[in-house]
């Protein structure tokens, strides 16, 4: 009989030590991403989206990504800003490239909650390819390398998923390694 209560006691601690980190946020740019905010109240705080964030703010769509949604974001790392040709988010954050600049940000962001299950849903049913439409109207194909998403975009470009899953009040964000460039 002694043995069963200390076993019990083992038993839920490990069972609570489990609920515990199945409940902690992601963290993302070395800052923890709450389920209870939004995307830009959590964008804000990430070390890696940096330029992701100040192009939403020269962009406008800060008031957007706050709304309601829900919405699915694609949130290109700061790395895949510098990737791109020298000059370009410096030219992308002219007032006067505001329209581009919101084409490419919203080419980001699909309608709707699509965790990493519902897009690998997707791509299964759709014979290795879900084909999303941005909000920008454009087309992205989701692929899969055995339990990695990647996004390809109408230019010709792939971004690989490389963290998965961090949910939002109004949506979800799969950060990306690569910046995705509609036509």
């Amino acid at each position: 009989m002694n043995f069963i209560k200390p076993a019990a006691v083992a038993l839920a601690a490990i069972l609570s030590t489990v609920a515990i980190a199945a409940t902690a946020p992601v963290t993302v740019g070395g800052a923890p991403m709450y389920a209870t905010k939004d995307i830009v109240d959590n964008a804000v705080n990430s070390k890696d989206h940096t330029t992701l964030v100040a192009a939403v703010k020269a962009a406008g769509l800060v008031d957007t990504l706050k709304g309601k949604g829900p919405f699915t974001v694609f949130a290109p790392v700061d790395a895949a800003f510098a990737a791109l040709p020298a000059g370009t988010v410096d030219t992308l954050l002219k007032p006067e490239n505001k329209a581009q600049l919101r084409k490419v940000l919203t080419y980001h962001v699909v309608m709707g909650k699509l965790d990493s299950g519902a897009l690998m849903k997707a791509i299964d049913a759709g014979s290795g390819k879900a084909m999303l439409t941005a909000v920008s109207g454009g087309m992205l194909t989701a692929t899969r390398s055995g339990n990695t998403i990647m996004v390809a975009d109408d230019s010709g470009g792939t971004a690989k998923v490389t963290i998965a899953d961090v949910v939002q009040s109004n949506g979800v964000i799969h950060v990306v390694d690569k910046v995705l460039l509609p036509k």
